[in-house]
């Protein structure tokens, strides 16, 4: 069993630095634009559930509210993951885990937009 292993790892094509980064990079593109996607829905639906509700003066406000929430969501995304990226400040890597961090922080908030969307 152990051999086998052995064998898989040494076939396992190596990658550089770059290539994780490009890896890294493409991954965050993905999630960004699934994100961006569900963004696009989940304020649809805020809108819409603005322009059912007239009693407050125009609605709740699900919209406007959103729309900040994302705002400072995107600043909160962008600053925690520079932070992250200074465990590796000026090295090969440290764009590799931005780009991580960004991909795991965007892949969270985008299930969050997606509970958002309530079905009453």
């Amino acid at each position: 069993m152990l051999l086998i292993a052995l064998f898989l790892a040494a076939a396992a094509p190596v990658q550089t630095q770059a290539d994780m980064n490009r890896s890294a990079g493409a991954s965050y593109v993905q999630a960004d634009a699934a994100m961006t996607a569900q963004w696009q829905r989940t304020y649809a639906h805020m809108k819409s559930l603005d322009a059912q509700d007239g009693s407050r003066g125009g609605g709740f406000g699900y919209a406007a509210a959103l729309l900040a929430s994302q705002r400072a969501w995107l600043k909160f995304r962008d600053t925690q993951c520079v932070i992250q990226g200074g465990e590796f400040a000026g090295g090969s890597a440290q764009s590799m885990l931005v780009a991580q961090c960004r991909s795991q922080l965007t892949r969270a908030r985008t299930q969050q937009l997606k509970t958002l969307i309530w079905n009453h």
